[in-house]
């Protein structure tokens, strides 16, 4: 039988939208929220995880590891931002990426990040980035080839 487990995890950071004609031009910040679902069987061998999908503290260690700490407290910007910026200990952590930092582009970058980090027999169902209390981005396996 198939179940799907989830875990939630936050992360502070903020991106500035090069050529867009609203103030998220701007360099401006956000707590995001990331939720990512995976789908598996309940592990039958008697082992520390038997009955779990996946343990949570496993789960929690490769989002952590793959997304969490790459992204907290960093500022994203498009590699084409033409403004002058600090790299190293002005800022701390700035990361040039080669797309537009939307909601929707972090989050294509996120499922590409966590492809292939799970065990071969969990699936991932879907992984949502909630970028305020009221506007997100989905990526769901039933709409694109699974990670």
């Amino acid at each position: 039988m198939n179940i799907r487990v989830c875990k939630e995890f936050t992360f502070e950071m903020a991106h500035a939208l090069y050529g867009h004609d609203g103030p998220c031009k701007n360099i401006h910040g956000h707590s995001y929220k990331l939720s990512v679902v995976l789908l598996g069987s309940p592990k039958e061998k008697k082992e520390s995880d038997f009955g779990m999908v996946m343990d949570f503290s496993e789960m929690k260690e490769i989002i952590n590891q793959e997304v969490v700490h790459h992204f907290d407290h960093s500022l994203v910007i498009n590699k084409d931002y033409p403004h002058a910026m600090p790299d190293g200990d002005a800022f701390g952590k700035v990361h040039r990426v080669g797309y537009q930092p939307t909601c929707e582009n972090l989050l294509i970058d996120i499922c590409n990040r966590l492809k292939g980090k799970f065990p071969h027999n969990i699936h991932v169902v879907s992984i949502r980035l909630r970028e305020t209390a009221t506007s997100y981005a989905e990526w769901n396996a039933k709409e694109n080839i699974a990670l």
